[in-house]
């Protein structure tokens, strides 16, 4: 690497459309689905249909038979990983990395049982539990009492939570609407995909999937989207395999060196993204695709993330969805007044939206709440 290609400061537009393009948000990718998957990382997945959106979002002629199927094929699967929340993931994803976040999981149990002032037996608890699901699968209302049973005055939120960040396990998917249902039932990761799971951490490789599909980045970035502290030393562990670059606040960038960094004047089209998507939670600094001025409206109480909308890049509405009778609307509530181009894009966009999320609807529209 040259002492100028070390140097050089990328615009805060570069990010933005550099990311986007990592992210295929700026323009619909041919990937084979679960190439896609594993391009983006995973995708946050508390609600069952955000990931579905996520993907039509990002995919060329996405169908959501095309996941269902690879759900079901176990090629993609559910599970507590990143920040301890579910994520959809290839299973190749999950096998290969899911050692390397245990310090995250165990982590966050500390967490709770400190806020809560309680011991648990996690080696007593997850042997029971596993125990139990190596049975059948089962729900979280069936595990706790299993718990339950075995300490009667145990707290059992917390002790939910240690079979939860200690016990691979997978979401059992059923053959309708989003793939899983409102109280799913969980079974054992290793049965599930009918392998044992590799104990093996693989830090510097996670490391690059994250700057491939987020990057560039900073250190601090990277343990923003994956709750692993005191990343430095792995970044610098890479530094011959990175190439480095600088914001205009002069932060140091992390970056996989053959990737192309986009130019600042890309054409950004109008995208629909989920709640909880990944690209919103990427990043320590959010202001690469998320405008300081509109946080309130994104961030909500509740950790929870609205359903936003990229508008020449960058978030400036939400929207949410509205069946009555035979109509679907997808209504957008922007955060400014919007031109008349945009408009149009958010009516083309927003109809397509609405026909994918509603399929049996015979009429779309798109309400723009102004």
């Amino acid at each position: 690497m040259t002492a100028e290609r070390k140097a050089r400061t990328l615009t805060l537009r570069q990010l933005n459309m550099t990311t986007l393009a990592r992210q295929l948000l700026l323009e619909r990718a041919t990937l084979p689905l679960d190439a896609g998957v594993q391009r983006l990382a995973g995708l946050q997945a508390q609600l069952p249909r955000p990931p579905f959106v996520g993907l039509w979002t990002r995919l060329q002629d996405f169908r959501r038979e095309h996941l269902a199927d690879a759900i079901a094929r176990r090629q993609i699967v559910k599970a507590t990983f990143l920040r301890g929340t579910l994520h959809l993931l290839t299973a190749d994803d999950y096998l290969r990395f899911r050692a390397t976040l245990q310090p995250v999981l165990t982590r966050a149990l500390e967490a709770v049982m400190k806020e809560r002032a309680v011991e648990v037996d996690v080696p007593r608890l997850v042997d029971a539990a596993h125990t139990f699901l190596r049975a059948q699968p089962r729900s979280f209302a069936e595990i706790t009492q299993l718990l339950l049973g075995l300490v009667p005055t145990g707290d059992p939120g917390a002790m939910r939570y240690a079979v939860r960040t200690h016990l691979p396990m997978i979401q059992v998917p059923i053959d309708k609407g989003w793939s899983y249902p409102g109280n799913p039932r969980f079974t054992l990761a290793d049965q599930w995909l009918g392998t044992p799971l590799p104990t093996d951490a693989h830090l510097p490789e996670l490391v690059k999937r994250y700057l491939s599909a987020f990057g560039p980045a900073t250190v601090s970035d990277m343990q923003t989207w994956s709750y692993l502290p005191n990343l430095q030393p792995a970044f610098d562990q890479l530094k011959a395999d990175l190439v480095c670059y600088r914001d205009e606040r002069g932060r140091e960038l992390f970056d996989v060196a053959q990737l192309d960094i986009e130019a600042a004047d890309v054409p950004a089209p109008v995208r629909f993204l989920p709640e909880f998507d990944n690209l919103l939670l990427a990043h320590q600094d959010r202001t690469r695709v998320m405008p300081r001025a509109f946080r309130s409206q994104v961030y909500l109480p509740g950790l929870r993330v609205a359903a936003t909308v990229l508008i020449d890049g960058f978030v400036a509405a939400t929207w949410t969805t509205e069946r009555v009778k035979q109509t679907a609307t997808v209504i957008v509530a922007p955060f400014e007044a919007l031109a008349d181009p945009s408009r149009a894009a958010l009516e083309r966009e927003g109809e397509r939206l609405a026909s994918f999320v509603e399929p049996d609807a015979q009429t779309f529209a798109v309400r723009i709440a102004d």
